[in-house]
């Protein structure tokens, strides 16, 4: 009955959040869809970033062993963590927000401050930036900031549902370096370093993130990376194999009649 009504819930939830993003929001702004156009050449161009149909990350997060599925076709996010008391699964197919903890209970949130920083989330962590046809959103050009003596072209990018956020792209590579939240007074910011070619593009392997009420800095290092397409039943609550329907049995079908002596005429 439990697992029903949050199941109810979450369909609830996924109407009114489509309803929700409904509204398309403008695209990249002619200036940012510069800097996005310099970063992506310099992270695999064009012809690489269009071949990925799914990422497949395992590595460390805080100390603990994830993994990570992230769909860049639409919105879709998975990540696995090996806590010490059991895995910790949270998934996102683009309307719903749910986790299974790691006492096995399952929950999920109908705040839209939570669905919009899981949408960020994905969206983000799926470069689906680059992707201005497929996500919705709205960018503009910030302008030239410096850090530790160095410039960087920084966008403001909204998402559609999200959270914006600003990314620093270093003008010297073309890559991003960081990203900075916008609300809250210590808000999230996230480094980006270490990055390296896999497959047909460069990711980066070392990421840490500090503010956005963070006790302490989380630092992840990613271990591999492949790029198969996703099964897009990973991005939603599964169902517990006991609550499958079976098969029906075949109306009126006939048992096999058992062997036996055959009458005489």
């Amino acid at each position: 009955m439990l697992r029903s009504s949050f199941l109810a819930g979450l369909a609830a939830l996924a109407f009114a959040a489509l309803a929700w993003v409904a509204p398309a929001l403008a695209q990249n702004s002619p200036a940012a869809q510069r800097v996005f156009d310099r970063a992506r050449t310099a992270s695999g161009g064009a012809a690489g970033w269009n071949q990925i149909r799914g990422v497949n990350e395992t590595g460390t997060e805080a100390g603990q062993p994830y993994k990570r599925f992230i769909d860049p076709i639409r919105y879709g996010l998975r990540i696995e963590t090996r806590t010490p008391k059991g895995p910790f699964i949270q998934g996102y197919n683009g309307a719903g927000e749910w986790r299974i903890l790691a006492s096995g209970a399952e929950t999920g949130s109908i705040e839209r401050e939570v669905l919009a920083r899981v949408r960020s989330e994905a969206f983000f962590g799926g470069f689906y930036y680059f992707f201005p046809s497929r996500f919705d959103l709205k960018s503009d050009l910030v302008g030239e900031r410096k850090m530790g003596g160095k410039p960087f072209d920084v966008v403001r990018v909204q998402p559609a549902g999200g959270e914006p956020r600003e990314l620093w792209f270093d003008r010297k590579t073309g890559l991003l370096s960081q990203m900075v939240g916008t609300e809250g007074a210590s808000p999230l910011r996230i480094e980006y370093s270490d990055w390296r070619k896999t497959g047909p593009i460069r990711l980066p392997f070392h990421q840490t993130a500090t503010g956005g009420g963070l006790a302490a800095p989380r630092e992840r290092l990613v271990q591999s990376v492949t790029f198969e397409a996703v099964d897009r039943d990973l991005f939603s609550l599964p169902r517990k194999a006991s609550q499958r329907l079976e098969e029906p049995e075949t109306p009126h079908a006939r048992k096999p009649r058992k062997p036996g002596r055959r009458r005489g005429n």
